[in-house]
C-alpha cells in the first residue's frame, strides 16, 4: 500500500477492492442495525449482535484512520470522510445508521466508472484481500448468529451465550476443534459442517494468497520490469533511427561528391575539345 493518491481523486477514477469490501460490510452492519431495532431477540442474541457491529465498527475505524493517514491533503479527507468517522463509533445505534451513505457513495462511484471489474482485475492482491475480510466477517457472523439461535433451549447445549457461539464459530472456521463448545442438536451439526467447509476452504485461499504473494512477482515490480524492457527498446529504436539518418547524410555526401567529379570529368574533355 505504498499508493499516496487522495482517496477522492483515485476513487473517481478506479474504486478499489477495499471500497467495495467496506460497503459490503456497511450493508451488513445496517441489516444487523435494524433486526437489534426492530426484532423481537431475546438478551443473548442481541449481545451477540452487538459484539459483532462493534467488531465491523472497529474495522471501519481502522479503515477511516489508515485513509487519513495515507491522504496527501488531510483537511481534504477529512472534509470528505467525516461521515465514516461518525458510523463507525459503537454502541451509539442512530449514528450506525450513516453507514448507509457509505453505501449510496460506493454505489455512485460505481456508476460514474464506465468499468469497475477491470480495476478489480488489475488488483488481483487488493480483491483478495479484501473478499477474504468480507467472507471471514459473514462466515462467523451467521454461524455464530444460526448456531445461538438453533442451540439455544436445546436439551444438553452448552452453547448458550453470546461468548460461546463466537466462540465456537471462530475455532469451527478455523479447523481447530478445542471441543470445550459444541453442538447437539441435528440441525447445530448441519450448521457446523458448512462452518468447517467454509473453513476449509477459506484457509485454502489464504494459503494461495500467500504463496502467490512469496512466489508470484509483485505488480509493481513486474510493471518495472515492463517499463524497463520498454525504454530499452525504444533506446535501441532511436538508435537504430540516429544511425539510419547517419547513413543516410553519408550516402547524400558521397552522391554529392560523386556528382562533383563527374562536373569536373566533363569541364575538362569540354577544355580538351576546344
Amino acid at each position: 500500500m505504498t499508493d499516496k493518491t487522495p482517496w477522492s481523486l483515485r476513487s473517481l477514477a478506479n474504486p478499489s477492492p477495499f471500497e467495495f469490501a467496506m460497503m459490503l460490510l456497511s450493508l451488513l452492519s445496517v441489516i444487523i442495525v435494524l433486526v437489534m431495532t426492530f426484532g423481537r431477540l431475546d438478551t443473548e442474541t442481541y449481545r451477540l449482535l452487538f459484539f459483532i457491529d462493534t467488531t465491523i465498527c472497529m474495522i471501519f475505524m481502522i479503515n477511516f484512520f489508515v485513509g487519513l493517514f495515507r491522504a496527501r491533503d488531510r483537511l481534504f479527507y477529512l472534509r470528505h470522510h467525516w461521515i465514516d468517522f461518525i458510523a463507525s463509533i459503537p454502541a451509539i445505534e442512530a449514528l450506525r445508521i450513516a453507514r448507509v451513505f457509505q453505501i449510496l457513495r460506493v454505489i455512485r462511484l460505481i456508476r460514474m466508472s464506465r468499468s469497475f471489474l477491470i480495476p478489480l482485475i488489475k488488483q488481483r492482491k487488493q480483491a483478495t484481500l479484501a473478499s477474504l475480510l468480507v467472507a471471514m466477517v459473514t462466515i462467523l457472523t451467521f454461524a455464530s448468529i444460526i448456531i445461538l439461535i438453533v442451540e439455544s433451549g436445546t436439551e444438553g447445549a452448552n452453547i448458550q451465550t453470546a461468548e460461546q457461539a463466537i466462540w465456537w464459530a471462530l475455532v469451527t472456521i478455523s479447523t481447530v476443534g478445542y471441543g470445550d463448545f459444541y453442538p447437539v442438536s441435528t440441525a447445530g451439526h448441519i450448521v457446523g459442517g458448512i462452518v468447517i467447509v467454509s473453513g476449509v476452504s477459506f484457509f485454502g485461499v489464504i494459503s494461495g494468497y500467500m504463496a502467490s504473494v512469496f512466489v508470484a512477482p509483485d505488480e509493481s515490480e513486474r510493471q518495472e520490469r515492463q517499463d524497463a524492457h520498454k525504454a530499452e527498446i525504444k533506446s535501441e529504436l532511436e538508435m537504430a533511427l540516429a544511425r539510419m539518418e547517419e547513413n543516410q547524410r553519408q550516402m547524400e555526401q558521397n552522391q554529392a561528391q560523386m556528382l562533383a567529379k563527374i562536373a569536373e570529368l566533363k569541364q575538362a574533355l569540354e577544355a580538351q575539345k576546344n
